[in-house]
């Protein structure tokens, strides 16, 4: 009798099988591609999937300033930060964030959906997202993926 059959695997960073993933951001919804994304660093879409451990897929994510917000988001969507200053509060707009740094936006919006610990610290890390159709990491053999597909 085979005794490894009954006993269930736990994935460990080792032997996760990661992969390269390339995700195309133009006219998709921010809230939809962000936790569509954070499903694949996760890996919750792989059989395997350990929810504490990094077995989740490294994303690439192209086109960031063609992201897209329904209704009227685009005018009334603020985004805070704090210098560390007293009276150093910061308001900006979603029209200000997108013109001067469109990858700020889906990585906000992905950390938001990401556990708050080392974990989601360490799935953060496997994300790289340009504002251009253009990346760097074509040494990697990165998969495009349609985000559409996966539910």
């Amino acid at each position: 009798m085979d005794t490894l059959s009954y006993k269930t695997r736990s994935v460990n960073k080792q032997s996760a099988e990661k992969q390269w993933v390339v995700v195309d951001a133009e006219g998709q919804k921010l809230g939809r591609l962000a936790s569509k994304v954070a499903k694949l660093l996760r890996g919750k879409y792989k059989p395997s999937y350990t929810p504490h451990a990094d077995c989740g897929d490294n994303v690439i994510i192209i086109n960031a300033e063609k992201i897209e917000l329904s209704g009227l988001k685009t005018e009334t969507k603020e985004y805070l930060r704090y210098t560390g200053y007293p009276g150093g509060q910061r308001i900006q707009s979603f029209k200000q964030v997108l013109s001067k740094f469109p990858e700020r936006i889906i990585e906000k919006a992905v950390k938001g959906m990401l556990p708050k610990n080392k974990l989601g610290a360490a799935l953060f890390r496997n994300l790289k997202v340009y504002a251009g159709s253009e990346h760097n990491h074509d040494a990697q053999k990165p998969v495009s993926i349609n985000l559409n597909d996966l539910k």
